[in-house]
């Protein structure tokens, strides 16, 4: 079930809000400009697939999103708790960065956890199966995907060099609650 929990960010270990409600949570984001919404994700994809695998599942709705906002390029990450370099990856995601673009993310299988750090609030959203996250440019955020990922998401960009972060030099993330699986 998908979550959000809004934090002071300065209060770390009591969420100001705790939301579990899809429409809600959406609603919630949508008034700090990030995009949340719900989507079929039916496809029968398990964390390990290919990335062929998975864009040939979802083809049209990578197509649909390429149209809408100018995507120009499109990867896979899919992660399980098997993966050799699941400790370097988590580490690589926790740390409070920004980019450049909006980074959009599809679940189409497990789960993962996105904190953004708007104004002096702290947005901890636990994205499942079918969410569909995307997180303005410029804005401050980490992503946690567990010590034992377990999920696979479509990732759009409008740089076609992909994925590309620019850290903040700042600890917040360090404070926060965890994604523990």
């Amino acid at each position: 079930m998908s979550r959000l929990r809004v934090y002071d960010q300065r209060e770390p270990t009591r969420p100001l809000v705790t939301q579990l409600d899809h429409a809600a949570i959406a609603k919630a984001l949508g008034a700090v400009g990030v995009r949340f919404e719900r989507w079929d994700a039916s496809k029968p994809i398990t964390p390990g697939a290919s990335q062929a695998e998975v864009v040939a599942a979802y083809k049209d709705d990578i197509e649909r999103l390429k149209r809408e906002k100018g995507y120009q390029a499109v990867d896979v990450i899919s992660l399980d708790a098997n993966h050799p370099q699941k400790d370097a990856l988590r580490r690589k995601f926790l740390s409070e960065h920004v980019h450049s673009e909006d980074e959009v993310r599809f679940f189409v299988a497990g789960q993962g956890q996105f904190s953004l750090h708007i104004a002096e609030r702290v947005y901890d959203v636990l994205c499942e199966q079918g969410d569909l996250i995307g997180v303005p440019d410029g804005t401050p955020h980490w992503f946690d995907m567990g010590p034992n990922p377990h999920f696979v998401a479509i990732r759009l960009f409008t740089n076609p060099e992909g994925w590309v972060a620019k850290l903040t030099g700042e600890d917040i993330a360090d404070r926060f609650p965890r994604l523990e699986n």
